[in-house]
């Protein structure tokens, strides 16, 4: 059995693999179904994630020599080109315009969507007090002049007590 090293050694989906390969191998031979074993299924992924392990790495050199930390699209590009790859910069590069239209066009929905929120909460109205002042602010005024009330609560409350206790004939006490 291998021993690994370190963290688990990462793997390509499988399913998403056998797609990817019976996809292209059936553009080759259109009349057969094809199938594809266990063991060449493992090839696949393997050969797939070295493949990809090798790009990033060529990837980030090229923007190291930028003096950047963060890879760009621009710098996949040219990672292939260098690893003698130059047939798979077209497709990649119709791709990836294929997704900022996209991207772009979701972003742009979403702004859409957020202003017209933003324009409705805007354009609610307020319920106004009979001085101008909306709603919260009248009771917010309403809460700050309470401080004096209370007292006059207790007391009213005290009175109400006494007359009881007089019409009883006394206190329980």
């Amino acid at each position: 059995m291998e021993k690994k090293v370190g963290a688990e050694i990462e793997e390509l989906p499988k399913t998403i693999v056998r797609r990817v390969v019976k996809e292209k191998l059936s553009q080759c031979s259109r009349n057969q179904d094809i199938s594809v074993n266990k063991d060449s299924l493992l090839a696949f992924c393997e050969s797939a994630r070295i493949f990809i392990h090798y790009l990033s790495a060529t990837s980030n050199d090229i923007c190291k020599e930028s003096k950047r930390q963060t890879i760009k699209a621009e710098d996949v590009l040219k990672a292939l080109e260098d690893m003698e790859f130059p047939e798979l910069v077209r497709p990649l590069k119709a791709s990836l315009n294929e997704f900022r239209s996209k991207n772009a066009g979701k972003k742009a929905a979403a702004s859409r969507i957020k202003e017209a929120k933003k324009r409705k909460i805007e354009e609610e109205p307020t319920v106004e007090g009979t001085d101008g002042e909306s709603k919260d602010d009248v009771e917010n005024d309403n809460d700050d002049n309470d401080d004096g009330n209370d007292k006059d609560k207790d007391e009213d409350e005290d009175e109400v007590e006494d007359e009881d206790e007089v019409e009883n004939g006394g206190s329980d006490d």
